[in-house]
């Protein structure tokens, strides 16, 4: 008896079959997910912006002009930033200023400023200031040709003067609230306005979409040198608000806001912040409540 053989099918039908399993096996070019779930990040994030907007800030701002409604959540959060960076920031960022030479320090650091100059011209384009969208532009192009892919630059003995912005100024410019202080974990101080424009700023740099995978670590390497550098070199700065302050909290706010206020307004007297002011010196600590220096005790 003949043994039973499986008949073959028809080669119509084969072929057909190889048609679908190959269109079925084209995924989308990893560049073109990238993109889609950058534009995804974008639209949240614009989303948060118009929530943020939509907040109004007090017109008789809590402590000297400072609208802080979590400070609670904010101390605890600074207490973390505080000891993290007593057991790991400080001790690496000295190292890091102490081991490596200032000529390569200053390359990495030139590096890291040279590759946010395409996320400043987005945002100066945004912010309608199209001559400062064209000077970095112009610093980012001599720097990376003949500054050897930015670790040098020669843009500034060139006579192009180094500028700097970001989403949260974009923010700004449209006209989007500061909205409350907050503390973010490892970041350290910022506003809601700012902590949305930290996460639109990861996206909009155009040199995001050039290198999805090779890129994106350069990015957060340098970012990470050029932090630990920055926390060397200004050691005794940073070291006197945190552990020299009365209360390091309200000291780095303060520092915080009036920094950033003066970069976004100018030198107003809205904008201005002591940094000397005791935020607590007419708080009730027993009623929670700021007490009126001029107010009448016993108009009652």
């Amino acid at each position: 008896m003949s043994a039973l053989r499986r008949p073959l099918p028809c080669p119509c039908v084969v072929a057909t079959c190889r048609r679908a399993n190959a269109a079925t096996l084209q995924f989308p070019e990893p560049m073109t997910m990238t993109l889609k779930s950058r534009v995804s990040m974008i639209l949240a994030a614009i989303s948060a912006v118009l929530l943020v907007a939509g907040c109004s800030v007090p017109a008789d701002s809590d402590r000297g002009g400072i609208h802080d409604p979590h400070e609670t959540t904010n101390r605890g959060v600074h207490r973390f930033n505080v000891g993290l960076d007593r057991a790991l920031f400080r001790p690496a960022g000295r190292a890091y200023t102490k081991v490596v030479p200032d000529p390569i320090e200053d390359s990495f650091n030139h590096f890291a400023h040279n590759i946010s100059k395409p996320g400043d011209v987005v945002n100066f384009l945004l912010q309608g200031r199209v001559k400062e969208a064209g000077i970095s532009l112009a610093r980012f192009v001599v720097n990376t040709t003949v500054g050897f892919a930015g670790l040098a630059d020669p843009a500034t003995e060139f006579g192009i003067p180094a500028q700097s912005t970001d989403f949260g100024e974009t923010l700004h410019v449209w006209g989007a609230k500061e909205g409350a202080y907050i503390e973010l974990p490892v970041l350290g101080p910022s506003t809601e306005r700012d902590a949305v424009g930290r996460v639109v700023d990861i996206f909009t740099n155009p040199l995001g979409y050039t290198d999805p995978i090779g890129d994106e670590h350069i990015r957060v390497y340098t970012y990470a040198l050029d932090s630990l550098s920055k926390r060397g070199r200004y050691s005794s700065t940073v070291d006197s608000v945190l552990y020299e302050s009365a209360d390091s909290y309200a000291a780095a706010r303060s520092v915080y806001l009036q920094n950033r206020r003066y970069k976004l307004e100018g030198t107003g007297e809205d904008s201005y912040i002591d940094p000397y002011d005791d935020p607590y010196e007419n708080f009730d600590a027993d009623t929670g409540s700021t007490i009126d220096p001029y107010e009448d005790p016993y108009a009652d």
